[in-house]
């Protein structure tokens, strides 16, 4: 574990001049790290805030955020610890940073989409909102925590070897059961993420009500 939050690998890009939204809070995949989904800055919000962080966690040479057991098995209590260590770790970074005002949307793909999953779970108050890409039920049984009016975008693709769509339907009841307003974005990809998909979602993050 990381004993001080703020010595995570880590990008932080201020706000450019016009952009009043709030920061992304970017999650890689599997084999990512703290560069990998940069580029979604232009694409979903232009000029936003950034914060990105790299997991700690290597799995054959590859960051993640937790460890698995296998594929499509979580190791559940190494998930909740590592979401504890990455809140602790984005609200330190918030305040370093100057983010705290703006407030920050998870925006996760696959393994980064389970450890922002888990970190609506386990912190409901720590994040303004969440894009879900290639996501996964975090937990066989969920924290019961207050989610309510919070914002929460799912993108899975019909083709995805390792998420039937029953799993995607499970994983948005279970938030919507917490009071989450889930908007469902599926495509017809694989485990990816799409263009048509990231289009919608900025539409989504657009719209997000003010603080």
């Amino acid at each position: 574990m990381v004993t001080d939050p703020l010595a995570r690998p880590h990008v932080a890009l201020p706000a450019e001049p016009g952009n009043g939204g709030p920061a992304l809070l970017l999650l890689h995949g599997t084999g990512g790290d703290e560069h990998d989904l940069l580029g979604l800055r232009e694409v979903l919000s232009p000029g936003a805030a950034v914060l990105s962080p790299r997991g700690t966690v290597l799995e054959q040479g590859m960051p993640r955020f937790f460890r698995r057991l296998r594929e499509g098995v979580f190791d559940e209590d190494d998930l909740s610890a590592r979401a504890d260590e990455l809140a602790r770790f984005v609200e330190a970074a918030s305040a370093a940073h100057g983010l705290a005002d703006r407030g920050l949307v998870a925006v996760g793909f696959s393994n980064g989409a389970n450890i922002a999953s888990a970190l609506l779970l386990r912190h409901p108050g720590l994040l303004r909102g969440a894009a879900l890409f290639a996501a996964m039920v975090p937990y066989g049984a969920p924290p019961a925590v207050e989610l309510s009016g919070l914002p929460v975008l799912v993108s899975n693709g019909a083709r995805d070897p390792m998420i039937p769509r029953a799993r995607t339907e499970l994983l948005e009841d279970q938030l919507r059961a917490r009071g989450a307003v889930v908007t469902d974005v599926p495509h017809p990809g694989g485990h990816q993420l799409d263009l048509t998909a990231l289009r919608r979602t900025t539409d989504w993050l657009s719209a997000l009500p003010e603080r």
